[in-house]
């Protein structure tokens, strides 16, 4: 992989950037606040200050890639897109995102998946991108499909809350067929 941290990226309706301290308030606002629908399917936790503070500090390192989603109409962040478990050596990684529920069904993470798998795969050259959802929340997974990854399978019972887990992944080589 050729890392470049994250770097402003950039769709139709959305900016993706680094998330900065004053960000919080919006990100509890919009999607983090456990009183929301979204933060069922969440399988992190902690305050909203103390993951944004973890990854402001992550943006030294060129292997972080934390960004919060900006629709531009609104010019707040609504969500985030991730990559996490990140493996040099098999050359593969795992994205993760989150967008507030009245952002829900518009094709917002479709959007920005699409954008970071593209930077993925065409810059950093990985060869392989996972994702998973919680059983109860299966549209993430159309998410999933509609950015190219295909089903996998099912881990019983393995996120936080008890759930199944429903894996998806592509490959660099089926990206660049459907590219």
């Amino acid at each position: 992989m050729t890392h470049k941290g994250t770097v402003t990226l950039e769709t139709e309706r959305l900016i993706l950037r680094r998330f900065a301290t004053d960000d919080a308030g919006a990100m509890f606002r919009n999607w983090a606040n456990q009183n929301l629908d979204i933060a069922k399917y969440l399988d992190w936790n902690g305050s909203t200050f103390s993951t944004i503070d973890n990854w402001v500090a992550a943006y030294e390192k060129a292997d972080s890639y934390n960004w919060t989603i900006v629709l531009k109409d609104l010019g707040e962040p609504i969500g985030y897109i991730n990559a996490h478990d990140i493996d040099d050596l098999r050359n593969m990684l795992e994205i993760g995102y989150a967008i507030g529920e009245k952002y829900w069904h518009k094709g917002i993470v479709t959007e920005a998946a699409r954008r970071v798998v593209a930077f993925f795969f065409e810059e950093v050259k990985v060869n392989r991108i996972a994702a998973k959802h919680n059983s109860t929340n299966p549209r993430s997974g159309g998410v999933m499909l509609n950015v190219g990854m295909s089903f996998e399978g099912i881990q019983r019972q393995a996120s936080q809350t008890g759930c199944d887990v429903h894996n998806y992944a592509i490959l660099a080589e089926d990206y660049f067929i459907l590219d």
